[in-house]
């Protein structure tokens, strides 16, 4: 199975959609990436975030948009894999990158992971996010290199406190 030119250039648009919306603070643009019934997580810190529907996603922006140090952030998501699954949605694969842009250059490489993401293509013809994980790059992705494949949890800085 292959994907079709037409959903590949629909999944980067999906992406592009939504770096764009958490980077600028658009919830409305955020949330139509995903599914009703979406789950986000980020599996970076010790106590991982998990955001479920679209109240979730903007509970995601709105935390996003209180935190001091996320405004100038940007999302960078590159060499995507795909992977078609029976049913017509696609299972990818990315590294994602975030830079972050304060005061004068040089500016900081603040995150290096990889996006675990699920979407299906809904009845308006548009690709949606139906998971999305973000990991740090280590853990399983490396688990094939000797002594690596532990993930080991971070903790959470005090800009980034989910606040409930």
């Amino acid at each position: 199975m292959t994907v079709s030119i037409e959903d590949r250039l629909g999944l980067q648009d999906l992406i592009a959609a939504y770096s764009w919306a958490l980077d600028t603070g658009d919830a409305d643009a955020l949330v139509e990436c995903f599914t009703t019934d979406c789950e986000m997580r980020e599996e970076v810190f010790e106590d991982p975030d998990i955001w479920h529907g679209h109240e979730g996603i903007r509970g995601l922006m709105a935390h996003y948009a209180g935190a001091p140090g996320f405004p100038g952030r940007q999302h960078h998501v590159t060499q995507v894999q795909y992977f078609p699954q029976g049913d017509g949605s696609v299972k990818m694969r990315g590294f994602a990158f975030v830079t972050e842009c304060h005061d004068e250059p040089p500016y900081e490489l603040r995150f290096a992971g990889w996006y675990d993401d699920h979407a299906v293509k809904g009845e308006d013809g548009k690709w949606r996010f139906r998971t999305r994980i973000v990991r740090l790059w280590d853990g399983k992705v490396l688990e094939k290199f000797p002594g690596h494949g532990d993930w080991k949890p971070r903790k959470r800085p005090d800009s980034l406190v989910i606040r409930k």
